[in-house]
């Protein structure tokens, strides 16, 4: 990236000047599926609360956001936008925000006075909120030709259903639009609570007759969606209020609404667009510890005995403390909600084939040792940036001992199997070290591959590899250096590396090797 554009990127982790180039009433293309253009609505309709949060949020995107609610919503649909400000800290999203809006008398601003995190400000906009439906938003979006309309049937045929929009790219660099890869597919999640798009299954393509119906997902994608509001605040009590600030909220919901008697579907024909950030551009409170944290309680409430194998995924979270659930168990008991094995059955059996609980195999696995040397790579204390290459023993060459690693399924790089610390190199300078960092499961920093074919240990976010340092012959320091092909300070040996698991993952991830 060239100096300007990390400059123009660096607060929103977008190219917020670009954006300001942009129109605020910009035409984007219209992808839906064709049919969706013939097909004819109710001829009444709930109307809609647009809720969306932000927390110093480019005014651009802002507004652009607004603006494409309000260009390419039917008006009488459209019963109040009512934007949540978390404690926005730039002064153009105070005065000048305000004499802005001021412009569209359906907008409403609601400001809070103090750091209040995602889940929370959603649930202050639903209790603020009037309309017959909520429909929470972003607030770098764009919405899509005619999107509200196929939301708001879904929900008048079946006040229990959510209805999501399809989520397009809106590009974070140039801002051109377009739909994502897995446009047609179900959200999921694999046994660690993340994210994942799978194919529609055989049961539900059976069920749809055409592409643009809408698809049943087990797990929304999260931050867009509609849902009637007496529902959602009354009925279902909104989201887990001992949820803090953003994370498991999507997993939350989803289960509480398809084993409480709802239902969760994607609309094809609903369209909204979608600025994906480079980089997380402001400060989530509390860090990965509140995110894993809200894990817990999403699993605690929900998953019955399947909760094992989220903590054999993540067993440093065993014993850790998620706060008093007594109040979702209470909501379980009162809805008289099915249990998580029905949902595997009866809503998700697909995710069981495409992410069975069993541990995959790591890639590598074992003593790691120099090549040239014949010394082994060495952790000399743990948490501090200090690793060696030394004399290989057998005591610290097996589990748990200061020379065993793995290249774990996640694709990073730790200290042990199980071990939640892991090799994190955030530099990205030659000559520099890595250090240990707790293991976040999110690749970037600690995104690690074992070329086989070169033996190279890579870091492909750096493009650099790992290296012995020149020293006493016993006691080299280990450094980052460019790749080359015939560097022997970079030639490893792992002890066990499997190929079939570090094929994929190499070609993804190709050694970039210094002229």
């Amino acid at each position: 990236m060239k100096k300007t554009e990390r400059e123009d990127t660096k607060a929103n982790g977008f190219n917020q000047r670009v954006s300001e180039l942009v129109s605020l009433d910009r035409s984007i293309p219209d992808i839906r599926n064709a049919r969706c253009k013939d097909i004819k609505y109710l001829a009444k309709l709930p109307n809609a609360s647009i809720v969306i949060p932000f927390h110093n949020e480019a005014m651009s995107t802002l507004q652009r956001t607004v603006h494409s609610v309000l260009n390419r919503s039917p008006p009488e649909l459209i019963h109040e936008i009512i934007l949540v400000d978390d404690f926005s800290d730039r002064d153009f999203l105070k005065g000048p925000l305000d004499a802005y809006m001021a412009r569209f008398p359906k907008v409403k601003i609601i400001r809070l006075d103090q750091r209040e995190g995602l889940i929370r400000t959603r649930l202050i906009g639903g209790k603020k909120a009037t309309g017959d439906v909520l429909l929470y938003l972003d607030s770098h979006c764009e919405a899509n030709v005619n999107w509200l309309p196929p939301l708001l049937e879904r929900i008048a045929l079946n006040h229990r259903c959510i209805p999501c929009p399809m989520i397009d790219v809106i590009g974070n660099e140039d801002f051109h639009y377009e739909s994502q890869a897995g446009d047609i597919m179900r959200g999921a999640f694999d046994w660690e609570l993340y994210y994942k798009r799978i194919p529609i299954n055989d049961a539900e393509r059976k069920r749809r007759s055409h592409d643009s119906d809408p698809i049943r997902t087990p797990i929304m994608a999260g931050g867009l969606f509609a849902v009637d509001r007496k529902y959602f605040m009354d009925e279902l009590g909104g989201y887990d209020d001992g949820l803090d600030v953003w994370g498991g909220e999507q997993y939350d919901l989803s289960f509480k609404v398809w084993m409480c008697g709802g239902s969760m579907e994607e609309v094809p024909c609903s369209r909204v667009g979608h600025v994906y950030r480079k980089f997380m551009s402001y400060s989530v409170p509390g860090g990965p510890g509140v995110i894993n944290r809200n894990l817990m309680r999403v699993v605690e409430t929900w998953m019955g005995e399947w909760k094992e194998h989220f903590y054999n995924h993540k067993p440093y979270l065993k014993g850790n403390k998620f706060g008093d659930i007594s109040k979702q168990l209470a909501l379980k008991e009162r809805l008289q909600c099915k249990n998580f094995t029905w949902f595997l059955t009866e809503v998700a059996p697909d995710i069981l084939q495409h992410y069975p609980p069993v541990e995959p195999d790591p890639g590598a696995q074992g003593y790691l040792k120099h090549i040239e040397s014949g010394l082994c790579f060495t952790i000399i204390r743990a948490r501090t940036t200090e690793f060696k290459i030394q004399t290989c023993e057998s005591r610290d060459m097996r589990e748990g001992g200061r020379q065993y690693f793995t290249l774990s399924w996640h694709d990073d790089f730790r200290r042990g199997s199980k071990s939640k610390d892991c090799i994190d190199f955030p530099y990205y300078q030659p000559g520099t070290e890595p250090n240990i960092y707790p293991c976040h499961g999110g690749r970037g920093n600690q995104l690690w591959t074992y070329n086989q074919e070169h033996k190279l240990i890579y870091h492909p976010v750096s493009k650099l590899c790992l290296a012995s340092d020149t020293g006493t012959s016993n006691n080299r320091a280990i450094i980052m250096t460019k790749c080359q092909r015939s560097n022997a300070a970079q030639k490893w040996d792992f002890e066990r590396a499997y190929a079939k698991v570090l094929g994929k993952l190499n070609r993804e991830n190709p050694v970039k090797f210094s002229s």
